[in-house]
Formats: C-alpha cells, sequence, structure tokens
C-alpha cells in the first residue's frame, strides 16, 4: 500500500504552510504565505475552497467562540469566512514592518504561540510570540532566522519550536505558569536531511517533523530518536496535521517556491501514518 496520496486541485501552493484541523468544519485548513490565501479541504465530499487574503498569512487557528484568529504580516487579526472579514487586532513588530509571521498553533491553555521572522531571510530578527486570550502578548525567545512549529507534548510539560536555517529543533520546559523555560538543543538535522519545518505531535508523544529541501516527514520517539521516515514526492515539505474524526488521518502541505514547475511540488497531499494525532486546540480568545 502507498503511504500517501496527491489531493487533486487546480492551484499549487508558492508557500503552502500552517495546516489545521477542524473537527468543527470537518474540514482541514492550510495557507499558501506568499500567493497570498487561505485553503481548505471538505472531508465531507473533497471540495476545495481558496480565499484571496491581502497580505501574507502565515497561520490561522480556531476561535473557540467562532471563526478564526490569524497571523498576517500586519500582525494578529479574527477572520470569519463566507462573506471573509478581517478584523485587526494588533501589530506585535511595527517597528519591523520588513518582518511577517510564519507559523504559529494554540496550545491546550487557548493561548497562540507563534514566531516572526524577517521576510527577506536576511537577519536573526525572529521571535516567539505567545498571545493570550485576553489579546495581550509577549516575546517568549527571539534570535530566530526562520522559526517553525510550534508543537506540544501531550503530557503538557514540553514545547517543541525550531529555527529552520539553523537546522535546530528545540526542546522547552513548560512552567506553571504556561510560559516556558530551558530551551535545550533536541533534534539536530543534517544537511541531507534538508531543513526542519513545521510540526506536530501524535497520540504516542512522537513528534512529526516536514522537511524542507529533504522531500519526506519523518517521526521522532519522545527522547528524539529517529523512529521513521514516509518519502514525499515534493521536495520542499512544510507542515503536517492529523486530520479526521479519528484523527488517523494526515495531511501535509508543500511549497514550490524556487523550483520548476513539476507535478507535486506546492501540491497537498494525505499521508497514511498508522497512528492517530491530538485534538486541534483553539484559541480561547
Amino acid at each position: 500500500m502507498t503511504e500517501w496520496r496527491r489531493i487533486d486541485r487546480d492551484a499549487r501552493d508558492m508557500l503552502g504552510e500552517g495546516t489545521l484541523w477542524s473537527a468543527r468544519d470537518n474540514a482541514v485548513y492550510w495557507v499558501d504565505i506568499l500567493a497570498p490565501a487561505l485553503n481548505r479541504l471538505s472531508l465531507d465530499d473533497g471540495a476545495i475552497r481558496r480565499w484571496a487574503m491581502p497580505e501574507p498569512l502565515g497561520w490561522v487557528a480556531e476561535r473557540a467562540s467562532g471563526g478564526f484568529i490569524g497571523g498576517f504580516q500586519s500582525g494578529f487579526a479574527r477572520i470569519t469566512l463566507d462573506p471573509l472579514a478581517i478584523m485587526p487586532v494588533g501589530d506585535p513588530e511595527p517597528h519591523r514592518p520588513g518582518s511577517r509571521m510564519n507559523d504559529g498553533k494554540a496550545d491546550a491553555s487557548g493561548a497562540i504561540w507563534c514566531g516572526t521572522m524577517d521576510m527577506a531571510e536576511a537577519e536573526d530578527v525572529g521571535a516567539l510570540y505567545r498571545l493570550d486570550p485576553d489579546g495581550s502578548w509577549a516575546v517568549q525567545d527571539s534570535g530566530y532566522h526562520v522559526p517553525n512549529g510550534p508543537a506540544f507534548s501531550p503530557c503538557g510539560q514540553w514545547l517543541y519550536h525550531s529555527d529552520t536555517v539553523k537546522r535546530e529543533i528545540y526542546r522547552f520546559a513548560r512552567t506553571a505558569e504556561g510560559g516556558i523555560s530551558d530551551r535545550q538543543p533536541f533534534i539536530r538535522f543534517a544537511e541531507e536531511d534538508g531543513y526542519p519545518d513545521g510540526m506536530t505531535v501524535d497520540a504516542e508523544a512522537h513528534l512529526w517533523v516536514a522537511h524542507w529541501g529533504g522531500g519526506r516527514i519523518s517521526r521522532f520517539t519522545p527522547d528524539g530518536k529517529l523512529d521513521r521516515s514516509i518519502a514525499l514526492p515534493a521536495k520542499q515539505v512544510t507542515n503536517i496535521c492529523f486530520a479526521g474524526e479519528e484523527l488517523d488521518r494526515m495531511f501535509v502541505s508543500s511549497a514550490s517556491i524556487g523550483l520548476p514547475e513539476t507535478e507535486y511540488d506546492g501540491a497537498f497531499f494525505e499521508v497514511f501514518p498508522g497512528v492517530r494525532g491530538l485534538p486541534t486546540h483553539q484559541f480561547a480568545g
């Protein structure tokens, strides 16, 4: 049995990212950061819808009260669909107009964790932020070139985050107050592995990582050892989420930017992982 299938659709993503399972909508969402656009795959009928966005959009997360929160180049904004409406919340980096958000998701407490980066990828000015349900935000870590992740252990003890260009995945200890401490190198990619991109954690506490430039996704044990890899025909694999009623389906995004036009680069995939994932957390704000 093949380990993946391509989701047939008209568009190929320039920079597919931010995969999100919505049990509420029985759908998988993901962004095309540079198009810019938001995509939705309905698991009811396989229909795909694409909404054009006014500026680069790094991620979306569901709001518990309805709709979404999104990370745009200009900052946080609430998003509703049908009809599309975007309501700005605030910009954590008004002093860096050349930066944008890259990846983010909600944790079990209902807070958002997300990274910012220099859009030109020239400086290590990126940061890891936490957006709390009351609308306040604060830097949790800094000095990133291209931040990716985050992912959360099911025990609540660990937060995983990476600096893609540095080929390093970090593990942070979660504090009793909901923050992070004690950043430690956790997984280091070799040159032949490509670069660590988006991540998710399964129900067995294993970390799944997309390989930008490595054409695969990999599963790592809770102590950081490689468990297995699934090769994909796209070179720049970017993000992963579990989906479906039983959380036993997996969807993976990819990017075509910088590559000649091919059948698979920038495609969206379903992968058959043989394990279950964890429920999607929602933003409580």
